[in-house]
């Protein structure tokens, strides 16, 4: 153990501490992520395990021997407190742990520091975000300070690290709505959690009020007889007195309440003697569960301009008699009256012209009050209840004369792909994401938040404490902003809306859910406030508030070594567009709450100069943009070396998955005066996610843990760097093997680990003079990991895998890292390195139809051998072509056996393969020990199903298929017995 280390720089117990990180992104009441969207936020279980380990030294868990941190202790005591929520008991021995860490240094630190006064750690976070890192500081004891220059953030940041600590317990001093009468007979505060409670329902009552005619009932189907007339508004005006009334006892017997409306965008047909309406729905599922699947069919009518839909129910697929996904894809669709292809370009065009606003209501989705379940009706069986949107455009401009309130016509940005505006379809302003109706909901509620703050203050309500309950006010209406957009999709598996962030992007949506804001269904207001309420609740319980800042991470309004640690999760490189997509709520926050905090919100939009990500399209080009990035990570970085303790260490987050994100993070560190003395990979996301996705993507985060580099020396790239980074990177990958991490997570830890070589020095040459540069090293360090990597998965030594060609060795590494999934053009790049192959150009991985990599645009994917097994030319040596590639044989192998098995011995012989090699290959791909060494016991590299099947078969039969090869035994025992 190196003096005065700390415990995230000896040990921490990654694969337990991920566990709980991934249980936890399922556990939803109370937890922070449920109060308000933001983007990338990271487990607060992980965030707990940094923050702990950052602040307490190893020592406080040594062995026997007083020499070495017990990993056994350590992992005892960090699974019990990282757990969420967490138990007060550990929680509080934490807490003890970090004062006693802190005193004891400070006591070294300066004489001064005795007086019994003990001072709790400092600890910031300069890219707060989501307020996850300083949260769990505060949890821990320590002064926390989160700093972020998006106001959206700001404001979120408020609500968790600073409104539930200050107001979130009863005052019997202060005046309120829900507590109890004081000697004057006014309600005193009964806590932040019911104020919030009380004035979100008046609110939702007022704003019901005035929009409740907009989402009549639905006459049941099944209630034969009932004549229906429009029914008037169910909901009275609220006030502070009126009793909350029961939606279901206000149901008239024979209706249904709807909950959802499900629409799809058209155009009109490109053929001028057709001009019909052409749909551009993608899907028409309405529920897709075990027993019970429920869609629309697409009517085509002889006379009329439009399709009608029909509701179509079965206890099977098949017995639906129709394909529900037949339809739109990717913004071609065909008209359903004379065939003809509305394209993706014809589509846009028509969206330029202003023309794609036009939408067609097919199903409302309703309950019925007293009954489970949902209830599936066609909206051409109602056609009264289409939206008459011209007579709501007139409301809107009333209430906005007589509010004030503006519907939200700032422009997005037409060039950033992040936002439906840079896609090409002619949306511009952020009110087009919502329709008339919609508008008309969101500034109704809007304008109710308003007036409830003045209510708040006749009251009683001081101007703090109505700010605070005003400002989860705001957050309600964001929300319901979130999901009540035209761009939210209809989820059939659940019977649900999905938000319109599904993920960090705003893309177009053909077939979309409006929301009717009723009852406490999913998305609905109602459902929004009790989650709110249940965040504040369960932050309440800190005794504290964090200190909260909006500014600038490049320019900190802190002086020099003030900090006891510097803890934070910066934006990574281009990944997330925060401010471009944080617009959606800011143009809301600013008509709910921006009176509340105009120094926040007097700009048209959030601020984008001085955000620190790199944004090709507000540059003139990549590089522009690249170079601006570096410039801002590295003053920001270096901002945090100022505001640090000497012996303080830094702790970045870091989730990036290529090459070129990570080359930014390691120049911006070490020119920032930072050198990396470990990194952990957090597992932080749900399994149940990752199986699903189709691309690939990190599980990990990273946790870089960093000093300030005392020396200035140049190092030598050969004499010092690079045998200090192979003995760092073989023991990192043989731990990380040990403790279950896999894949992309592997490497990119491994890599991270490898980091500590490079910027331990000012500067690193190589023997010539020459600097080496992040990249080099960067794929210097991957080649290492890639090698011992390879290693591991045959169970050779590195001159037993030289043996092995270089396109099988690139083949076996990407199925282990990324298995069957898409790869970006960085990424896919690493695998090459140490494997002499080339991507692309005539002998490229890449090359003709039957090349072991598929490119489109700037994405590649394996094939397997059912893509590859059928061209009679695979795996034979040519002129040109001598050496043969094992993977090429092999997937020749497999389709023969599986499509033509009495030529496969014909191929066998013609090619005579290096059957112990490629039967290693093979083992490899299906996880096979090749010895019964555990030291060596390997792990999948896991490629496709049908691959991985016929690999199983090929093993099995192994001896028969190659008998007229087989000279020698390929295993003898111990005893000299043929295996």
């Amino acid at each position: 153990m190196k003096d005065n280390s700390l415990l995230i720089e000896e040990y921490l117990p990654i694969e337990a501490i991920g566990k709980e990180a991934s249980r936890e992104k399922s556990i939803r009441k109370g937890h922070i992520s449920t109060l308000h969207l933001w983007w990338a936020r990271r487990p607060l279980v992980a965030c707990r395990a940094a923050v702990y380990g950052a602040l307490v030294p190893a020592s406080y868990f040594l062995s026997y021997d007083n020499q070495k941190t017990d990993h056994d202790k350590v992992a005892e005591f960090l699974k019990e407190l990282c757990k969420y929520p967490g138990s007060t008991h550990v929680l509080n021995e934490a807490r003890k742990h970090i004062l006693e860490a802190h005193a004891e240094r400070l006591q070294k630190q300066s004489a001064a520091a005795t007086d019994g006064q003990v001072s709790r750690p400092k600890v910031l976070d300069s890219f707060a975000g989501g307020g996850a890192i300083p949260l769990e500081a505060l949890r821990l004891g320590c002064d926390a300070y989160a700093l972020d220059l998006n106001p959206v953030a700001h404001i979120i940041e408020l609500c968790t690290l600073v409104y539930p600590q200050k107001y979130g317990k009863p005052d019997p001093n202060a005046f309120g709505m829900t507590g109890q009468p004081n000697r004057e007979g006014k309600t005193t505060w009964g806590g932040l959690a019911e104020e919030v409670r009380y004035w979100g329902k008046w609110v939702i009552q007022k704003a019901k009020a005035a929009t409740g005619d907009l989402y009549p009932l639905i006459p049941d189907p099944e209630a034969k007889g009932t004549l229906w007339t429009k029914p008037q508004s169910l909901f009275e005006e609220p006030s502070p007195t009126s009793a909350e009334k029961s939606l279901e006892d206000s149901i008239p017997e024979g209706y249904l309440v709807p909950i959802a409306y499900l629409w799809t965008r058209t155009v009109r047909c490109k053929n001028p003697s057709c001009g019909r309406t052409v749909p551009l729905v993608r899907q028409t599922w309405l529920i897709r569960k075990e027993g019970r699947y429920i869609a629309l069919k697409m009517i085509v009518p002889k006379e009329g301009k439009r399709v009608l839909f029909e509701v179509v129910e079965s206890t099977t697929k098949e017995g639906l008699g129709f394909d529900p996904a037949e339809h739109c894809k990717s913004g071609n669709a065909t008209c359903p009256f004379c065939g003809t292809v509305a394209d993706s370009e014809y589509v846009k065009e028509e969206g330029k012209a202003g023309r794609l606003s036009q939408h067609q209501m097919m199903a409302i989705v309703c309950t019925k009050p007293g009954e489970p379940g949902k209830v599936y009706c066609s909206a051409d069986d109602y056609p009264e209840l289409q939206p008459d949107e011209q007579s709501i455009l007139k409301r809107i401009d009333v209430l906005c004369k007589q509010t004030g309130l503006t519907i939200p016509n700032e422009l997005m940005d037409t060039k950033d792909p992040a936002t439906i505006a840079g896609r090409g379809f002619g949306i511009q302003k952020w009110s087009e994401l919502f329709t008339p109706r919609q508008l008309l909901c969101l500034l109704t509620f809007a304008a109710a938040v308003r007036e409830a703050q003045l209510e708040m203050t006749k009251a009683g309500l001081n101007a703090e404490q109505a700010r605070a309950v005003g400002t989860y006010l705001g957050i309600l209406v964001n929300r319901l902003a979130d999901y009540n957009s035209a761009f939210c999709r209809w989820q059939p598996t659940k019977g649900t809306l999905a938000n319109t962030f599904g993920r960090q992007a705003i893309p177009m949506v053909w077939d979309f859910g409006e929301l009717a804001p009723f009852g406490d269904k999913s998305g609905s207001p109602e459902g929004a406030l009790k989650w709110i309420v249940n965040v504040i609740e369960a932050q309440s319980d800190i005794d504290r508030p964090a200190t909260v800042i909006r500014g600038s991470a490049t320019a900190l309004p802190w002086p020099d070594a003030f900090f006891d640690a510097v803890i934070t999760d910066p934006p990574y490189y281009d990944n997330v567009q925060y401010a471009a997509l944080s617009d959606f709520f800011y143009v809301w926050f600013k008509r709910t709450i921006g009176h509340l905090y105009p120094e926040h919100f007097s700009t048209e939009l959030s601020p984008k100069k001085n955000e620190i990500v790199a944004s090709p399209h507000r540059y003139k080009s990549k590089a522009e943009a690249k170079q601006a990035y570096e410039q801002a990570m590295a003053k920001a970085l270096a901002e945090a070396n100022r505001v640090l303790k000497p012996g303080s260490p830094l702790v970045v987050v870091y989730a990036h998955k290529t090459t070129f994100g990570w080359a930014t993070l390691v120049d911006a560190l070490r020119k920032s005066g930072f050198a990396v003395t470990e990194a952990w990979p957090f597992d932080t996301e749900m399994k149940a996610r990752l199986v699903a996705m189709e691309t690939a993507s990190l599980s990990s985060s990273i946790f870089i843990v960093s000093h300030k580099r005392e020396e200035t020396k140049t190092g030598s790239y050969e004499d010092e760097v690079r045998p200090e980074l192979e003995q760092i990177v073989r023991e990192r990958v043989v731990l990380l093997w040990k403790m279950g991490i896999a894949g992309a997570d592997l490497i990119i830890a491994a890599v991270g680990a490898g980091l500590r070589a490079y910027t331990r020095f000012a500067r690193i040459e190589y023997a010539n003079g020459e600097e080496v540069p992040a990249e080099k090293f960067l794929a210097e360090v991957e080649g290492v990991v890639l090698e011992t990597l390879l290693e591991k998965l045959f169970g050779m030594s590195t001159k037993g895998v030289a043996s092995i060609d270089g396109p099988t060795r690139f083949y076996v590494l990407w199925r282990y890292a990324y298995k069957t999934a898409e790869v970006d053009a960085g990424e896919a790049i690493v695998f090459t390195y140490g494997q002499g192959v080339e991507l692309d150009g005539p002998k490229g991985l890449s090359s003709g139809r039957y090349g072991l990599v598929e490119k489109k645009k700037n994405k590649y994917r394996l094939r397997d051998f059912t893509e590859r097994g059928e061209s009679d030319k695979l795996g034979l040596a040519s002129e040109t072509e001598p050496n043969v590639p094992l993977i090429d044989k092999l997937h020749r192998m497999l389709w023969l056996m599986e499509n033509q098995p009495r030529k496969l011995d014909e191929f066998l012989n013609e090619v005579k393969p290096d059957l112990d090699r490629l039967r290693a290959v093979a083992q490899v791909l299906v996880g096979q020990e090749l010895s019964s060494d555990t030291e060596n016991e390997q792990k999948a590299a896991s490629t496709t199903d049908k691959e991985t099947t016929a690999l199983k078969k090929l093993l099995t039969i192994w001896r028969t298929v190659t008998a007229a090869q087989q000279q020698l035994p390929l295993f003898k025992t111990s005893a000299g017995e043929n295996k």
